[in-house]
């Protein structure tokens, strides 16, 4: 028996292979036939390999009250996660399939099941929309997931401009994940999968980590005297973080007393070479 949380309200999970843009957008305009907006929409975009909806399922079968919404149009992922969905009682609403079968059959052309087709009319956009939306939500190793799903992964101690650089980057059209490094915290498995040259280690000086850490503290109104902001702490840290770089053997860059507009040129001009 599956023992499943209790949640405050019941849970939509828009799932797509595109941006979710659609699943969304139809879900909110069902929400206002019955006035109200007591549900929380968890969008799950870029669904395109079976492991990803198994996840996926997995999630929904800890969740009460959910429903799933989908606009897949790849057939053997719709067709994956409607049986899983079945096999275990989950609600869910294939918004693209009903329609794709019903077109079929009057238009003597086959379809080109591509995700995301109705976007491509200013793909340039849409792409830095997606490289954006990526580099939220694998931002400081909040899904491992995304790292074998990046262009470029960032890697380096708190405060060495990770997620200004990922934000920079996706304006690029890159898709950005970045991990904090510190030793308490092993780094996941996959990291350590990824061919060294998608990975990018931010290294930094330690008096220059230290006068930012102090600033940080500060500016929160806390004590500088934090064992984060200690300068023994912060080369405990350096030095494993130089540690993990060399075992991976990725390239380094160092952001000492540097704008993020430069390092992110130097990021740039690695890709450009091939080392990315």
């Amino acid at each position: 028996m599956i023992i499943k949380d209790k949640k405050s309200q019941p849970v939509v999970f828009a799932v797509s292979d595109s941006i979710g843009e659609t699943a969304e957008l139809v879900i909110r305009a069902a929400m206002v036939q019955f006035n109200s907006d007591k549900v929380d929409i968890r969008k799950v975009p870029y669904v395109t390999d079976n492991e990803y909806v198994e996840d996926i399922i997995e999630e929904a079968k800890n969740t009460a009250d959910c429903v799933i919404v989908c606009t897949i149009i790849l057939p053997e992922v719709r067709q994956h996660l409607l049986s899983l969905a079945e096999q275990n009682q989950i609600p869910i609403v294939d918004l693209m399939g009903p329609m794709m079968d019903t077109f079929s059959k009057i238009i003597e052309v086959k379809p080109h099941l591509q995700p995301g087709l109705v976007h491509r009319i200013d793909e340039d956009y849409f792409k830095k929309i997606e490289a954006i939306e990526f580099a939220v939500q694998y931002d400081d190793g909040k899904d491992p997931r995304g790292l074998s799903r990046a262009d470029v992964v960032l890697i380096g101690v708190s405060r060495t401009s990770k997620t200004p650089l990922a934000m920079f980057l996706a304006h690029k059209r890159l898709k950005v994940a970045n991990l904090r490094l510190v030793p308490e915290v092993a780094p996941p498995d996959e990291l350590f999968h990824l061919p060294p040259k998608t990975i990018i280690g931010l290294t930094i000086s330690p008096e220059k980590l230290f006068d930012i850490r102090q600033e940080r503290l500060k500016a929160l109104g806390l004590s500088t005297e934090a064992t984060y902001a200690q300068l023994s702490r912060i080369m405990e840290e350096i030095e494993y973080a130089d540690m993990i770089m060399e075992k991976i053997g990725c390239p380094k860059i160092d952001v000492s007393n540097k704008a993020v507009e430069e390092i992110a040129t130097s990021i740039l001009e690695i890709i450009r070479k091939g080392e990315v």
